[in-house]
């Protein structure tokens, strides 16, 4: 069996197909050594690099590529609100970036600056779900969504292709063009507004328009630190430690 997922290496050959390039042509314009043989056999798993070039020169959509999306292209024509850019660490390999509080005012003028996200600490999971455009990391603050998220948590968050896709029941990272928040989301009668809520009632819910929504992200899960994860290092120690835990296990 292949280190990569059938369908992402069947729609890899589909793109270099449909665009008319040799393996030889696709490897040198994608920065691959030699050929994108490897790839499209399954025997070389598809770089997060490579994932930025596709987005970069083609458009091509992140999540069509890993299979969760129907969108083969972005679409900047409309309210687009999947992730700006892929990220990679310094080895070219995928990874999970990490929005901290402070960070988090400077991520909606940021978002689509490559070079800033490079300052944010980073971490990958032994898991083919959890990929470089698919999922991102923030830091919950404000009590707003009290009892369920506490100020200081971290949520991982799914990227959301598109609104038609909001669950009423599911929280979301909303990036503004002046905040990062986390809420529940309805869609009002129209598709032009969006409704936010908070859990805490003391927050009563308010509207914005669905143009002012830059990415959305789905919470799936949190993550839970002692006193000892209050610096950035504390923080990135006790991740490798869970994600050396996890490891074991699937190993096992």
């Amino acid at each position: 069996m292949g280190i990569e997922n059938e369908l992402t290496i069947k729609r890899f050959i589909e793109i270099r197909r449909d665009l008319g390039y040799t393996q030889a042509e696709f490897a040198r314009i994608l920065g691959i050594p030699n050929t994108t043989a490897d790839i499209e056999r399954g025997r070389t798993k598809l770089s997060g690099k490579v994932v930025v070039e596709l987005l970069k020169q083609f458009k091509v959509n992140p999540l069509w590529l890993f299979g969760d999306s129907k969108n083969q292209h972005l679409n900047y024509s409309g309210t687009s609100v999947i992730p700006k850019v892929v990220t990679v660490d310094s080895s070219e390999n995928d990874n999970m970036v990490l929005v901290n509080a402070k960070a988090a005012a400077g991520y909606p003028q940021n978002i689509q600056d490559t070079s800033w996200y490079k300052q944010l600490p980073a971490f990958d999971l032994p898991l083919p779900e959890f990929r470089n455009a698919t999922y991102r990391g923030f830091q919950v603050e404000g009590d707003s969504m009290l009892p369920n998220l506490q100020p200081g948590e971290w949520v991982l968050a799914k990227a959301v292709e598109g609104l038609d896709d909001l669950n009423p029941n599911k929280m979301y990272v909303v990036v503004l063009h002046d905040a990062v928040l986390v809420k529940k989301i309805e869609k009002l009668p129209g598709n032009s507004k969006i409704l936010l809520i908070s859990l805490n009632e003391i927050y009563p819910p308010y509207e914005i328009e669905a143009e002012q929504i830059q990415e959305l992200w789905q919470v799936s899960s949190k993550i839970t630190f002692g006193v000892d994860a209050t610096t950035e290092k504390g923080l990135l120690r006790q991740l490798q430690e869970s994600m050396e835990e996890l490891k074991n296990q699937l190993g096992k």
